[in-house]
């Protein structure tokens, strides 16, 4: 038998080290650890930093469940690698409070009951959070009228509706997740 056949004389593969170390300020706290390249920030977070508020929905970037703050930007955690975030600052849910403090998100959803299974909650207040830091910069959506001038966009039940559209409820608990919003608003 032909000894190339059997891969004699074949020199072996390289070892390429699929791991690179980073540093991400994850609410607030700079931690230094070594990520896999394929892993996402999602992953990252519930099996690294034992953060679980964020969930795995659809794991498409479809559902919003995974929703969390980058840099001050929300974003599909499930969609981001973690070694594309060196040096990010990310907060999750459990990074909004102050303390025992809510949130002013978080406690508007707490006083309009604005869930009911709780699955989406996390994602939907991250990004409600992002939605108001958006409008407050002068981002417009795609409801936002072409009248609006630079400038902070006002948020009417309508605007708020079309910012939080990449986050879906299952329950739907969509118009007490905008009237927490817009309490928060007022």
């Amino acid at each position: 038998m032909d000894s190339l056949a059997l891969g004699a004389d074949l020199e072996p593969e390289p070892v390429v080290d699929e791991h690179s170390t980073v540093t991400l300020h994850v609410n607030g706290e700079p931690t230094t650890l070594s990520v896999d390249h394929r892993t996402t920030v999602l992953e990252t977070l519930r099996e690294s930093f034992g953060l679980t508020g964020a969930k795995k929905g659809c794991d498409h970037g479809q559902c919003g469940a995974c929703t969390v703050l980058v840099d001050g930007r929300r974003v599909n955690s499930c969609l981001l690698l973690a070694v594309a975030q060196d040096g990010a600052t990310i907060t999750t849910v459990e990074g909004l409070a102050d303390g025992e403090s809510l949130h002013p998100v978080q406690r508007a959803f707490v006083e309009r009951d604005a869930l009911q299974c709780g699955f989406c909650t996390p994602g939907q207040i991250c990004s409600a959070v992002g939605m108001l830091r958006e409008a407050a910069d002068g981002h417009p959506s795609h409801a936002t009228g072409p009248e609006t001038a630079a400038g902070p966009v006002a948020l009417d039940a309508d605007e708020i509706r079309e910012r939080m559209s990449g986050n879906l409820c299952r329950c739907g608990a969509y118009p007490r997740i905008v009237e927490a919003i817009e309490d928060v608003i007022e």
